[in-house]
């Protein structure tokens, strides 16, 4: 995709699905149990690519500066996305390239309104730490209703996705939302389940699906090009680990789908 045809002519929203797996998410894909995001999603499903970091921080420092999810079968393929950097391999006649540090800062010099939506903790603004993100953006949001212990945070989140596109000129929008559902807890999302595993993992991700028309439709009149991605995985046993921050296949494969 050139993403210079794409840049000051469409809206642009990425979202991360926080934690989520490739293997949960392209099992349910295959099962058919994702039957929003398979109207969107290519006949094979999810693009299994490797996280640019294990853990929510060091991802998003990468992915907000144009270092996304690895092609698995393609490590040097070209990027979306690039900061200004000398002997780049993964720049190209197609990637927009940018001379800020971030894509956020890159686009705000294109004339885009930059919006986060957080979720996880790094995201909260509670510290200095957590505020690191949301500072980058013109405006940032973020209340217990979109944190990983509300069992309607996505549903929270695409509100307030509406809200901010609804209280929008027709300056072009730059969105991020971190979609905090799968990360832990989740089991909230099997009715009497009281530990995590990887099926409340999937029904964290199926619920995220159902949840999904609110904010497709809230863009269906507006050109505009979808990111989804995961940060890292997560794991549950194995290999006897249990959470992300590790070096493990399940943490290093995440699903990828770009469309519009």
């Amino acid at each position: 995709m050139r993403m210079k045809d794409i840049v000051g002519k469409y809206d642009i929203v990425l979202i991360t699905l926080d934690t989520l797996r490739y293997d949960v998410a392209q099992d349910l894909f295959l099962n058919k149990e994702l039957p929003n995001f398979e109207k969107h999603l290519s006949d094979e499903g999810w693009e299994k690519r490797h996280a640019p970091g294990s853990f929510t921080y060091a991802s998003h420092h990468a992915i907000f500066s144009g270092f996304f999810p690895t092609p698995i079968d393609n490590p040097k393929g070209e990027r979306l996305f690039a900061t200004r950097f000398a002997g780049s391999e993964t720049s190209t006649d197609n990637t927009f390239v940018f001379e800020e540090a971030t894509i956020i800062e890159g686009l705000k010099s294109e004339g885009y309104h930059t919006a986060c939506i957080g979720g996880v903790g790094f995201f909260n603004k509670q510290t200095a730490l957590s505020r690191v993100f949301p500072d980058m953006f013109d405006e940032s949001h973020w209340q217990a209703e979109f944190g990983v212990t509300e069992p309607d945070s996505t549903e929270n989140q695409f509100e307030k996705a509406v809200e901010i596109l609804e209280n929008l000129d027709e300056q072009r929008l730059f969105l991020f939302i971190n979609v905090s559902a799968i990360h832990q807890p989740n089991c909230f999302y099997v009715e009497g389940q009281k530990t995590d595993n990887i099926h409340s993992h999937a029904e964290a991700l199926k619920y995220v699906d159902s949840k999904l028309p609110i904010l497709m439709n809230a863009f269906k009149n507006r050109p505009t090009l979808f990111l989804f991605m995961g940060d890292h995985g997560t794991a549950y046993g194995e290999g006897g680990y249990e959470g992300h921050r590790l070096a493990h296949e399940v943490v290093w494969n995440v699903p990828y789908a770009m469309f519009k």
